[in-house]
C-alpha cells in the first residue's frame, strides 16, 4: 500500500470489498457504502482501480452483461492485509492512549 498516498482510504475500501468475491463497480459502490457507511463516487471508484490493476493489486475479469467485475490478487491479498495489521495496531494503541480522556 506504500506510494498510495492520499488515495489510499479509497484503495483500501475497495480492496476490503473485493476480498469477499469479485464485483463490478456498482456493486462496489453499494458494498463500500454498506461496509463503511462512505459513498464513493464514479471517478473516485474508476480512478482507484485503474491504480489497483496497475500496481497488480486487483485484476479485471471478462466482461459480463456490459459490466466489468474485478477481483483482488494474491499481492492484493497480502497488500490488504499487511495494512489492516498495522491499522490495527494503530488504533489499539490510539484508543487505549484515549482512556486517559474518558
Amino acid at each position: 500500500m506504500d506510494g498510495l498516498g492520499r488515495f489510499a482510504e479509497p484503495s483500501v475500501l475497495i480492496l476490503t470489498s473485493l476480498a469477499g468475491g469479485p464485483k463490478h463497480g456498482y456493486a462496489l459502490i453499494k458494498d463500500i457504502e454498506g461496509l463503511a457507511g462512505t459513498v464513493v463516487g464514479p471517478g473516485t471508484l474508476y480512478a482507484a482501480l485503474s491504480r489497483l490493476q496497475k500496481s497488480r493489486l486487483i485484476e479485471a475479469l471478462p466482461e459480463e452483461e456490459r459490466r466489468r467485475p474485478y477481483q483482488i490478487t494474491p499481492t492484493g491479498v497480502q497488500a490488504l492485509r499487511t495494512y489492516l495489521e498495522q491499522a490495527r495496531q494503530v488504533s489499539t494503541v490510539g484508543l487505549k492512549r484515549l482512556t486517559a480522556f474518558a
